[in-house]
C-alpha cells in the first residue's frame, strides 16, 4: 500500500525503508526492565504532576496551546547514552505524544528541553 513517508516526504510502499526513519538501539534487558519499574511507574507520575498535566512545549508556543491527554514523559538525555540520569528530575520533561516524538528524532533540541525541565524544578521548590 502507498503511503506518504513522514521522514523523507515521498510517496512510497509502507514496507519500504527509505533511510530517512532514524535507527533505534534495541533496548537492553536492563532497560526494559526499568521501565516497567514501580520507580520510574512513581517518578512518571511525579513529572505529570510537576508539569501540571500539561505539554511543556506546547503552553511555550504563541499563542500557548494547552494540551492535556496524550502525555509522556521525555527522558532529555536518553537512558542509552546515561543510565545514572533515568531518574534525575531535571533531565525529565512533560510532552504530548507529538512533540515527544519530535524530541526522540532531534528536532528540538535538548538544551531547550534541559531548559525547561529546570525551570520547572525551579518553580517546584
Amino acid at each position: 500500500m502507498l503511503k506518504s513517508c513522514k521522514y523523507c516526504g515521498r510517496i512510497h510502499d509502507s514496507k519500504f525503508d527509505c533511510g530517512k526513519k532514524p535507527k533505534r538501539q534495541k533496548p537492553s534487558n536492563d532497560i526494559n526492565k526499568f521501565r516497567w519499574s514501580r520507580k520510574w511507574t512513581e517518578k512518571r507520575e511525579w513529572i505529570k504532576q510537576r508539569d501540571k498535566y500539561l505539554c511543556q512545549l506546547a503552553i511555550r508556543e504563541n499563542p500557548p496551546r494547552y494540551i492535556y491527554n496524550k502525555l509522556e514523559v521525555h527522558h532529555i538525555i536518553p537512558i542509552e547514552e546515561n543510565w545514572d540520569k533515568r531518574l534525575d528530575d531535571d533531565n525529565l520533561i512533560t510532552l504530548s505524544e507529538e512533540y515527544h516524538e519530535k524530541a526522540e528524532r532531534g528536532e528540538i533540541s535538548r538544551e531547550y528541553l534541559l531548559s525547561i525541565a529546570k525551570k520547572q524544578e525551579a518553580n517546584n521548590d
